[in-house]
């Protein structure tokens, strides 16, 4: 072999030890982790704190709060109580004052719609008796009752929801507590107190 065949064999064999190392570090970058970034923990943390929960801090005797008291309150035509859209439905509320009664799931929400405005205009507080319902009229109140424990609560409706099929009522915290379906989704029964009922309650001795 010539000269000029010994430079051209030393210049492929360079060429290929070359394309070798830049493969195997191609190879060592797609396979290295990203790196964490301060951008990246942010938006985790960020995502983390809009997931639904429990308060950071539970106050001492939570479950002993006590029901809500039913009252008679007017019932508006429009407001919360016109007729409206969620998630494709279309959704009308009752505006009298008529019975319901109903069996479905009971659902819950807490911290991360605490201190948000509700349906009715009312602030959500995760700690009083409350509770939302897509139909009933805002504001009325309800008698809930889970069959598996033999709990009953009082709330008083004035949000909206839940929009999920086989759900009939999202509860606050509190009430979730009380009743004992804060583990899930839990099948309840649950009753509108019509305000003749009041009435009734309301001149018993």
């Amino acid at each position: 072999m010539g000269p000029a065949h010994w430079r051209a064999a030393l210049v492929l064999g360079r060429d290929a030890a070359l394309l070798v190392t830049i493969a195997a570090m191609l190879v060592a970058c797609a396979s290295a982790p990203t790196p964490r970034s301060a951008a990246n923990d942010a938006a985790t943390a960020a995502s983390a704190a809009d997931r639904d929960g429990p308060p950071a801090v539970v106050p001492a005797d939570l479950a002993r709060t006590a029901d809500a008291l039913p009252r008679i309150e007017p019932i508006r035509v429009g407001g919360p109580n016109k007729p409206y859209a969620a998630f494709g439905q279309a959704i009308v509320p009752m505006t009298t004052d008529s019975a319901l009664a109903e069996r479905g799931g009971a659902s819950w929400y807490g911290r991360k719609y605490h201190g948000r405005a509700t349906s009715s205009g009312e602030v959500y507080d995760m700690f009083a008796m409350t509770a939302a319902h897509r139909t009933m009229p805002i504001p009325s109140f309800a008698r809930v009752r889970n069959p598996a424990n033999g709990r009953e609560i009082v709330v008083r409706i004035n949000d909206r929801g839940p929009f999920v099929d086989g759900r009939v009522i999202d509860l606050s915290y509190v009430a979730a507590l009380k009743l004992g379906v804060l583990a899930g989704v839990t099948p309840v029964e649950v009753q509108r107190i019509t305000h003749a009922e009041i009435r009734a309650r309301q001149l018993l001795p």
